[in-house]
């Protein structure tokens, strides 16, 4: 293996992490936004009401972007298996 292939092979999977993760953290940003902007518009300074519906929020990015998570895993996957196959084979 050379290390082209390594350095390669270590940007498209850091490439598909950001991918597969940006789901998440774009909809936990924008929960955390909202729910900050009403904790300083009503002076509330709960910490619980901080946390409680971001986690719910990446929940259900979770569960609706769930497929195409693991479609997108498993095409990465399954290119890397290619590519080993073809560079011993």
């Amino acid at each position: 293996m050379s290390s082209e292939f390594i350095i390669g092979l270590a940007g498209q999977a850091v490439f598909t992490v950001l991918k597969v993760s940006a789901p998440m953290l774009l909809i936990g940003l924008v929960v955390g936004l909202i729910i900050s902007i009403f904790q300083a518009t009503t002076q509330i300074q709960e910490q619980t009401l901080a946390f409680v519906p971001k986690i719910i929020a990446v929940l259900l990015a979770l569960l609706l972007f769930g497929p195409w998570i693991l479609s997108t895993l498993v095409d990465f996957t399954y290119g890397i298996f290619n590519n080993l196959a073809s560079y011993i084979g």
